[in-house]
């Protein structure tokens, strides 16, 4: 499990996403959701471009009320309820001014799954803040995620660190590299003869 600061892995860690779960049942930021896949797709907006998460129509929002029943969020999905209407504003260290308005740019998203699983969203705000994480440096794709971690932060009264958003490599059509799409990985386009400047350059030309 590592040191006191970590490296941390998040299967031995389930007591401590329980423990973030319970603080945002308690104080009334969570709420059981029961949709399915096929009531998600008929209801829920389209995504918004450079987001992979459709927006919820809110159909479950009225359960905040039961939230404290539950003493396990095992069965259903559980939603962070955004505050709509809410700018949330960042300076990012790469990108500069951020500004996302819950409820327009993203809606209530899930903090933990049906399958009794702790959502990124969730783990990753609890173990930066296990790990007191002071700057946080990933992928532009995930400036939205950022909007909601920082709502969830506050929720749980931790302190924000800073964030630093790189911009993503990109192939010749200036699709971004990723898994999904069976991109090559960096070890495979070294194995391509290409040196790391190439591929920075690759990167900044899109």
């Amino acid at each position: 499990m590592g040191g006191p600061f970590g490296p941390y892995e998040q299967s031995a860690r389930r007591e401590f996403y329980l423990a973030a779960w319970s603080k945002l049942r308690d104080g009334g930021f969570i709420y059981p959701c029961t949709c399915s896949r096929k009531d998600l797709a008929t209801s829920a907006a389209a995504p918004n471009e450079g987001d992979d998460e459709p927006l919820y129509s809110g159909r479950c929002r009225e359960k905040i009320g039961e939230a404290i029943c539950h003493q396990s969020p095992a069965g259903v999905n559980w939603r962070f309820r955004v505050p709509d209407g809410e700018a949330i504003v960042f300076a990012d260290l790469r990108q500069g001014p951020q500004q996302f308005v819950a409820g327009e740019d993203f809606g209530d998203f899930v903090v933990w799954r049906r399958d009794d699983v702790p959502a990124y969203q969730l783990a990753v705000v609890a173990d930066d803040a296990a790990m007191q994480i002071t700057e946080v440096v990933r992928g532009a794709d995930l400036l939205k995620s950022t909007a909601r971690q920082l709502l969830m932060i506050r929720a749980l009264g931790l302190p924000a660190p800073a964030y630093f958003h790189c911009d993503l490599v990109r192939d010749e059509t200036g699709v971004r590299l990723a898994k999904r799409h069976d991109a090559l990985s960096l070890r495979a386009l070294r194995q391509k003869g290409l040196t790391p400047q190439q591929v920075t350059d690759l990167c900044v030309s899109q």
